[in-house]
């Protein structure tokens, strides 16, 4: 059990619990903090408080963290591109259909079982089935992803994520002629509030999101864009592009897999179709290395599948 004891000074006077502590311990969630004060982990002058609670000068607060849950997710011989390594961190060029960490109905064939099986000496920060996983990709897109392999790292990393200062980058090619050259897309994402396995602008408990975008190319009925995370929360560039109306071609949640019988070519409909997932690519990681203070930047060129479907519209 890791302990640690605050007294709170004027200038943290008036915050809630949660948010203090959250503030002091940048590896963990604001959920995960919220589940230790639940827990009767977090004690305000020796007294259990709630998440909610406005803390005042000259409180004390203690806080308990337990050890890190014992690595479980076991480790398999799957084939990973592995950009960069080092003894604190990984970066690899994630391919389509890997799902980063264990869950329901994919507890084997992801890629933390890769990174068990490469690495021997990952981060056990993330629990028995997340080790070294600081941030994801969704199981259909492609590109940088890095994962870090000791504490410290995972500490740095995950501290970067919150902060926002990670540089991300993302290839997409959506469906209708965007007219304009760049732009911003600023809308809150939350729980769709009826389908539950669904993310949403039209939420009743939205958190803050914002995507950058610039035209790289048009095409007859599509727009090849960059898109620059300035947050990065649960389905983001996809549920963005889908609420103006230009949904990443190939998604089958967001709006993508329906636009497709519109699709003009039969050439093309036939190459969207055989892509067989988003139009997704996670090109360029840029990071502060945990160890070294310096800044690290990573490319990945987009996959032939997805090649292979620009190629087609430029014909």
């Amino acid at each position: 059990m890791n302990k640690a004891q605050y007294t709170v000074l004027p200038e943290d006077a008036g915050q809630r619990l949660d948010l203090f502590l959250t503030l002091k311990h940048p590896s963990l969630t604001r959920s995960q903090i919220q589940r230790l004060i639940e827990e009767g982990l977090v004690k305000v002058n020796e007294k259990q408080a709630k998440a909610s609670h406005k803390i005042r000068e000259p409180e004390e607060i203690d806080i308990s963290i337990p050890e890190p849950d014992a690595i479980e997710a076991l480790p398999e011989p799957i084939p990973l591109e592995i950009l960069y390594e080092d003894s604190d961190v990984v970066v690899i060029n994630k391919p389509a259909k890997l799902v980063v960490h264990p869950a329901a109905g994919n507890y084997t064939g992801t890629l933390v079982n890769a990174l068990l099986y490469h690495c021997k000496d990952l981060s056990g920060i993330g629990g028995k089935l997340r080790p070294g996983i600081v941030h994801r990709l969704d199981k259909d897109t492609t590109g940088v992803l890095i994962a870090a392999k000791s504490d410290k790292a995972h500490q740095s990393l995950s501290a970067q994520f919150k902060k926002h200062s990670i540089k991300r980058k993302y290839i997409a090619l959506v469906h209708g002629v965007i007219k304009g050259e760049k732009g911003k897309i600023e809308a809150e994402i939350g729980r769709h509030m009826s389908q539950r396995n669904m993310m949403s602008i039209k939420t009743k408990r939205g958190k803050t999101a914002v995507t950058h975008f610039k035209v790289l190319s048009r095409f007859d009925q599509f727009t090849l864009v960059e898109l620059t995370l300035e947050t990065g929360r649960t389905h983001q560039i996809r549920v963005h592009l889908s609420s103006i109306n230009h949904p990443v071609v190939g998604d089958q949640v967001y709006g993508g897999k329906d636009r497709i019988s519109g699709v003009k070519e039969p050439k093309i409909r036939k190459v969207i179709k055989k892509l067989g997932r988003q139009a997704l690519h996670a090109t360029i990681l840029g990071f502060i290395h945990p160890e070294t203070n310096k800044y690290m930047e990573f490319t990945a060129p987009i996959p032939d599948d997805f090649q292979i479907v620009l190629e087609a519209l430029k014909d």
